[in-house]
């Protein structure tokens, strides 16, 4: 979770955040969900839309289901547990992203994908606090499952370059505002939705991509110069538990980390 911070967590696949899926509108996922842990869990893909009845029922111990659907509109979903309470089973780590590109969407130099959660840290080595998740207050608020870690290991880009940078606001309850200090975004694609694109207009610019909890979205931006752009949930106190990183800007052409 952090230097130090080890937390036993529930998990689709041996990660929180869970595996990313990524397809375009009319693709069919097919996902076969096999509960090996010791309480009962489900799965709730919000890229698809069935009846919920039977593909988000709770499974025990030791059973599967399958879960199929077609992507029909695009966006950034997220996916999660449904069994209750959700918020525990959310906070534990049960939940991911199924990206679906929007029609047409453009080749760019970098794509990155960052999913904020928040941490509720129980005992050393041990689950998330329910007590915590009732009265939300996350110990930590991340990208990607980890503190801070990219400010301690910047994302890479070159000056020049375009830049997208897929955001999911995973919760259980905290929004997101994904900002890049320095950085103005010209595209801002949130909720199925284009808010701005460079070809408009107005040639106006944003500053943050606000998302709701389990709302999801992409800005994309060209870095005008070398140096180091951090990038933040504007949610301020929760940048500072966490919810923070770093581009590290190289000149044009110049070697990189290999990220």
């Amino acid at each position: 979770m952090a230097p130090g911070v080890r937390q036993r967590l529930w998990t689709f696949g041996g990660t929180a955040p869970g595996p990313v899926l990524r397809g375009r509108v009319g693709d069919t996922f097919e996902i076969t969900l096999v509960n090996d842990g010791s309480t009962g869990h489900s799965a709730d893909f919000h890229a698809g839309a069935p009846a919920p009845d039977r593909p988000m029922r709770t499974i025990q111990p030791g059973e599967s289901l399958v879960y199929r659907f077609t992507a029909t509109r695009s966006g950034v979903w997220m996916y999660h547990c449904a069994t209750m309470p959700m918020s525990l089973h959310i906070a534990s780590g049960m939940f991911g992203a199924v990206v679906i590109d929007p029609p047409g969407l453009p080749a760019v130099d970098r794509e990155y994908l960052l999913v904020q959660s928040g941490l509720y840290l129980g005992g050393r080595g041990g689950t998330a606090d329910p007590a915590k998740v009732a009265e939300l207050r996350p110990d930590a608020v991340v990208f990607n499952g980890y503190a801070a870690q990219y400010a301690h290991a910047p994302l890479d880009a070159r000056a020049g370059e375009r830049v997208r940078i897929w955001v999911l606001a995973a919760g259980p309850d905290r929004p997101s505002a994904f900002h890049v200090v320095g950085g103005q975004f010209d595209t801002v694609f949130a909720e199925g939705a284009y808010r701005l694109r460079p070809d408009s207009a107005e040639q106006g610019g944003a500053q943050v991509l606000d998302l709701a909890p389990a709302a999801g979205g992409f800005v994309e931006l060209a870095f005008p110069e070398p140096g180091t752009y951090p990038f933040v949930s504007h949610v301020m106190s929760d940048a500072e538990r966490g919810a923070r990183g770093a581009f590290a800007v190289r000149e044009e052409g110049a070697a990189g980390n290999g990220r």
